[in-house]
């Protein structure tokens, strides 16, 4: 696995105390697997730094990459191709590589983008 690529539910869940997650993260750091996800996603997780300090030390532990026009014009032929529409989940999909793990609440549509990308990141789901 080259990385572990995190949606908003991966947030939410490790913020909850999802036990299967935050093992599989702490495995990911002892290895040292990189943790990506992109700006809005972030957007969608935060709303009260006081009240989410687990999701704070993750998002420091993660890089985000923000999208540019570039990055925005390929999530929407993507959306395109897979007859989707979360935008959100469209930008994820365009920051996996081939051999990433995307780790998702959401795995029907985050399958559907991956195979309209012809992507072979594997989708794991919280």
């Amino acid at each position: 696995m080259s990385r572990l690529v995190l949606d908003a539910g991966a947030f939410i869940a490790f913020e909850r105390g999802d036990v299967r997650l935050r093992a599989r993260l702490a495995a990911a750091r002892r290895l040292g697997v990189e943790l990506a996800t992109t700006s809005p996603v972030i957007a969608q997780v935060w709303r009260d730094g006081r009240r989410q300090a687990l999701t704070a030390r993750l998002i420091a532990a993660t890089r985000i990459d923000a999208p540019d026009k570039a990055a925005a014009r390929r999530a929407g032929e993507l959306l395109a191709r897979a007859g989707t529409d979360d935008v959100v989940d469209a930008l994820l999909v365009g920051i996996a590589r081939n051999g990433d793990s995307v780790i998702t609440s959401d795995p029907g549509d985050v399958k559907r983008l991956l195979a309209a990308a012809a992507s072979r990141a594997a989708v794991l789901v919280v």
